[in-house]
């Protein structure tokens, strides 16, 4: 998608963070977007900075680990723009932490805002992108979506959206419809602050133990990278370059790059180790 200006846009997690930097990005391209997040007060605030900038912008308030409120969004960007050409499954949360720390309803809600959204989010606006003669579709993962130090419910749901984002860019390319993986690293947002937006029905993820003091430690200093990290804002340039020109995966720095390396070389050790055996039997 070369030419952006005049194309619609719906980005979910849009009132803040990676979400807003994207929004961001492609209203300055000349794209009418619609911004989609559950916090209804940060929401107006993006839209009515966004509008100061003569930015073609609505919002659509969605909790959107809620199928029938990803479905009523969708109805309401159509009755605003018509259908949209760019979908951007962006909401995310922190989620809970690793094995000794689950519950169903973390569980619950980490996989329901950042996998089976996307999947809805799919489902509801890749008809309408077809319908449009095409377009692209962005999802936010993670670097956490390619290398998991810990069995948080987190990586395992950004490890879902790359796998879909990757079988989906085979299956929707010859419909006209480009699919790439947004997996950042630390990035300036308020993922360490998820559960301001915890739905009453999840309310069992407060139930999780205390930290230990070594968990606490780790979770200190991701707070840390986080504050210092990456501008959103820059992170939405990189994805509307990425939406121009079709990348498969759009990473926003190097910094762990010789993990993924070290990944996939003890993935062709396993492979190694079995070249040229029989089977016993």
């Amino acid at each position: 998608m070369k030419d952006l200006a005049g194309k619609i846009a719906f980005v979910t997690g849009a009132a803040s963070g990676i979400g807003l930097g994207i929004a961001t990005a492609l209203a300055q391209a000349g794209v009418k977007v619609m911004l989609c997040d559950i916090e209804e007060t940060a929401l107006a605030s993006a839209v009515e900075g966004l509008k100061r900038t003569n930015a073609d912008v609505a919002s659509v308030r969605a909790d959107v680990s809620i199928k029938a409120e990803v479905q009523a969004a969708a109805e309401e960007t159509r009755a605003r723009y018509g259908n949209v050409h760019i979908l951007i499954n962006n909401a995310g949360v922190g989620g809970l932490g690793p094995y000794g720390a689950w519950s169903d309803a973390g569980w619950n809600w980490t996989l329901g805002v950042n996998l089976m959204a996307v999947v809805w989010g799919i489902e509801i606006f890749a008809p309408m992108i077809e319908n449009q003669g095409g377009g692209h579709i962005v999802s936010t993962a993670s670097i956490a979506g390619l290398i998991s130090s810990s069995s948080v419910p987190y990586n395992v749901s950004k490890y879902g959206v790359v796998a879909l984002s990757e079988g989906l860019r085979n299956e929707l390319g010859p419909r006209g419809i480009g699919v790439s993986v947004l997996c950042p690293g630390f990035i300036r947002t308020n993922i360490m602050n998820s559960r301001r937006n915890l739905p009453e029905r999840f309310a069992g993820v407060t139930e999780a133990p205390p930290l230990d003091d070594a968990r606490q430690d780790r979770m200190k200093h991701l707070a840390e990278r986080i504050s210092r990290g990456i501008d959103p804002l820059y992170v939405g340039e990189l994805v509307r370059e990425g939406i121009e020109n079709d990348w498969p995966y759009i990473f926003t720095d190097t910094e762990f790059e010789p993990l993924i390396d070290g990944r996939f070389a003890a993935i062709k050790q396993g492979f190694d180790r079995v070249r040229g055996r029989q089977p016993r039997h």
